[in-house]
């Protein structure tokens, strides 16, 4: 009797130390990784007052570099990188020749000929080889640099205040969506004002020895300030509230960028052809035509909480299913997104529910993001 044993999870440079912290690891896309440390809910409240450290060490990041490099992601991902200036970021997609989301992605620009493509864990063996292949013909190369970072994040309104007393580094010149190589607490790090909680905060991409010397002096001058670690668990409590997607709930192949309202990243008036153009231009025209189901916000009349795959029903049809749903701890209900029929979406609209195991349960349809800062 054979069997396949699957491999073994792999583990960040700071694995011993969520270990001991406590950490309740799970295995997240072949990774292990800190699920919680304590509450879920004292960590998601850190992030939203105080400020939260994470480890994200199990994205995946490409490095795309050469005198074609612009021209290639052009041609490989949605969006106009070519317009992408050094030191900024820009959020984008990359498509399947028929349209369908492969990964949503941030790629800074590092250099005038150099790029960082930062992938989901989930995905960013898919990405790496569709970027190796789309690279055929161009004068650039696409290098597997997974293993060359860590990558903590720093997030919540304290997150400012912490980070400048590591770092000479000009936090405040800093802009969201950009990124600049500077020091924090005598590490080299790539320091981006970037992150998936809502909040303001910063990534930074280190070299993975360096990863616990900054976790430490990250914790040391945060501990006045109530930052806390935080898992993955409180992440996705994070993003949800901020109505941000996340790939294989909001975003999948089976979906174009239109279908899930987020067409705005394709750009047609780029010069020459990117892989799914043809397929995506049918795609805006059928979502002008027709308008595509409509992600939305529910929020639970009741206590009970929407799951991934429930269905979305008014008048006794089903009119949508839902992508993602959690209790939020800011709202103090449960809430979900759904992709909901456009003539169920506006908010406020009346009669609509969420099958849970067979009862209606009477929702709240309201527009996303549930939860926004106030600047």
């Amino acid at each position: 009797m054979s069997s396949t044993a699957s491999p073994a999870p792999r583990r960040t440079a700071l694995d011993a130390l969520h270990r001991s912290l406590g950490a309740t690891m799970t295995d997240f896309a072949g990774w292990d990784m800190p699920l919680r440390y304590g509450s879920e809910r004292d960590e998601h409240t850190a992030v939203r007052t105080k400020a939260g450290l994470f480890d994200l060490s199990h994205m995946g990041e490409i490095t795309v570099t050469g005198p074609q490099a612009a021209a290639l992601l052009d041609y490989a991902l949605v969006g106009h990188l070519s317009t992408v200036g050094v030191g900024r970021a820009r959020y984008t997609m990359i498509c399947r020749a028929d349209g369908g989301i492969l990964d949503d992605l941030i790629v800074y620009r590092l250099r005038e000929a150099e790029y960082m493509v930062v992938a989901n864990a989930s995905n960013a063996q898919v990405v790496l080889d569709a970027l190796t292949e789309r690279a055929a013909g161009f004068d650039a190369e696409v290098r597997d640099d997974r293993d060359a970072y860590a990558l903590l994040a720093v997030q919540g309104p304290e997150s400012p205040g912490i980070l400048k007393s590591l770092t000479d580094a000009d936090l405040d010149g800093l802009k969201y969506y950009a990124g600049l190589p500077g020091t924090v607490a005598g590490v080299p790090a790539l320091i981006a004002r970037t992150g998936y909680t809502g909040e303001d905060g910063f990534e930074l991409f280190v070299a993975p020895a360096d990863a616990e010397r900054l976790w430490q002096a990250l914790t040391g001058a945060g501990a006045a300030a109530g930052l806390v670690p935080c898992g993955l668990s409180c992440r996705d409590t994070l993003r949800l509230e901020a109505g941000m997607p996340l790939y294989g709930h909001e975003l999948s192949t089976s979906l174009t960028p239109f279908d899930a309202g987020l067409g705005r990243v394709v750009k047609f008036d780029k010069e020459g052809d990117f892989v799914g153009r043809e397929a995506l231009a049918e795609a805006a025209d059928r979502a002008r035509e027709k308008a595509p189901r409509v992600l939305v916000g529910l929020v639970a009349e009741g206590r009970r909480v929407p799951r991934a795959g429930y269905p979305v029903v008014a008048g006794g049809e089903v009119v949508g299913e839902v992508t993602s749903g959690a209790p939020s701890p800011t709202l103090g209900k449960p809430v979900a997104m759904a992709y909901v029929d456009a003539a169920h979406a506006a908010p406020g609209t009346p009669g609509v529910g969420v099958d849970i195991r067979g009862s209606h349960e009477p929702y709240e349809v309201v527009a996303l993001p549930f939860y926004k800062r106030r600047k």
